[in-house]
């Protein structure tokens, strides 16, 4: 079985965090007037015994850099406003750990997961 959950992207030069299960599906991303967010939704294996894995989301407005490196998901617009949001993941060798400073986990700190593609993990 599976089902799809959705999760409130944070704005910014930090990228959010999200707990996933292997083998996700990133389904869609909008901007959610009332809320005044990005929201992602994704698709994953409702099973409890599939591995879990982290991966990170950044949203930059347009005309703001990101890396090369990061893929594009998807773009949510705010209806109301000029403002465009674009989502991109963040390669995994490039994850930022939140901790007393900002430190950044190889792959092989991360069990050599390496990135797995555009949508699907």
């Amino acid at each position: 079985m599976k089902t799809i959950h959705k999760f409130r992207l944070e704005p910014g030069k930090e990228p959010t965090t999200l707990t996933l299960r292997e083998g996700y599906e990133v389904v869609r991303c909008e901007y959610l007037v009332p809320h005044k967010a990005v929201f992602l939704w994704v698709q994953q294996p409702l099973n409890v015994t599939t591995p879990t894995v982290e991966r990170q989301f950044r949203v930059a407005m347009s005309g703001e850099p990101v890396p090369d490196r990061f893929q594009y998901i998807d773009t949510a617009l705010d209806p109301f406003g000029p403002e465009a949001y674009h989502v991109f993941a963040v390669p995994v060798g490039e994850l930022h750990l939140t901790g007393n400073g900002h430190e950044r986990a190889s792959d092989e700190m991360l069990g050599g997961a390496g990135w797995q593609g555009r949508y699907v993990s």
